[in-house]
């Protein structure tokens, strides 16, 4: 059997190494973008608003997920402090840059005069698109995978020989719980793709709480097959917490905006005309 583990360094600029999980992240970023602008100019938000959004909330994305991190590895940190902002070593986790980037926009929205749900609707596709190209970075660095299995295990589930040698690590092959986490969000978005154009089916953040729910679902099912789990108390996964929160408070906030807000249609858009004025 021909060895194809892959090369996390995609290639040399000088001493420079260029990586790929940087490369796919970076082309993650720009879907992101790309399908947030597009949407937008169908609910009447101007591209410059998504362009400036995405450079506050990137870069504040990863401290969060930086800080989501350290705080549940605190007692690594703790006694080695000049490794928190050490994040070229790995380390960062996906929750916390998601409630970072959540911040970032309400705070955002607020100062544009820009309604906050509808720019969450806008924005998940794109997200979701992000994520699901996002994590094949970790395939690529072998990272974020499940417990020990076996290669008749993964030869039956019909992966292509490279996703199995790269499943294989110190000479032990792995649940590919990347592959997992990627392949039912694709479902996800799909799902959302299809449903999101059609007359009278969402009102206004319910693409985003469509997200959430289901994204919750998801890491829910695949973190407890991971072994780098984070913890709380040394015994609850938190990302497994934090899902079965997610989720229950989501079915919450729909069943509230449904009787008591009633938003207006998604398909109304913003109403908007640029430039923007708060009413």
């Amino acid at each position: 059997m021909i060895n194809m583990v892959i090369n996390p360094v995609a290639f040399q600029l000088g001493n420079l190494s260029v990586k790929w999980y940087g490369i796919i992240m970076a082309v993650a970023i720009i879907l992101a973008a790309w399908m947030s602008i597009e949407e937008g100019k169908k609910r009447q938000i101007i591209s410059d608003d998504f362009i400036d959004l995405l450079l506050w909330a990137v870069p504040l994305g990863y401290v969060g997920a930086r800080i989501y991190y350290v705080i549940f590895e605190w007692g690594y940190y703790s006694q080695h402090p000049d490794q928190i902002i050490a994040i070229w070593h790995g380390g960062i986790a996906i929750y916390g840059g998601l409630i970072a980037g959540l911040i970032v926009l309400l705070v955002f929205c607020y100062k544009r005069m820009l309604p906050p749900f509808l720019m969450l609707d806008i924005i998940t596709p794109g997200v979701m698109a992000a994520q699901i190209l996002g994590r094949w970075g970790n395939f690529v660095n072998q990272e974020a995978h499940g417990s020990p299995t076996t290669l008749h295990f993964l030869q039956s589930l019909h992966l292509p020989e490279f996703i199995i040698q790269q499943m294989k690590i110190g000479g032990t092959y792995y649940q590919p719980t990347f592959l997992y986490e990627s392949f039912f969000n694709l479902i996800g978005l799909i799902l959302i793709l299809a449903l999101r154009h059609r007359k009278h089916v969402f009102k206004q953040g319910e693409v985003f709480m469509t997200y959430l729910l289901w994204y919750s679902v998801v890491r829910f099912f695949v973190e407890g097959l991971r072994t780098d789990s984070l913890y709380a108390f040394g015994m609850i996964r938190v990302s497994q917490a934090l899902s079965l929160v997610l989720f229950i408070a989501t079915i919450i906030l729909w069943i509230y905006r449904r009787k008591v807000v009633k938003p207006k249609l998604y398909l109304q858009g913003s109403g908007l005309k640029y430039p923007y004025t708060r009413d």
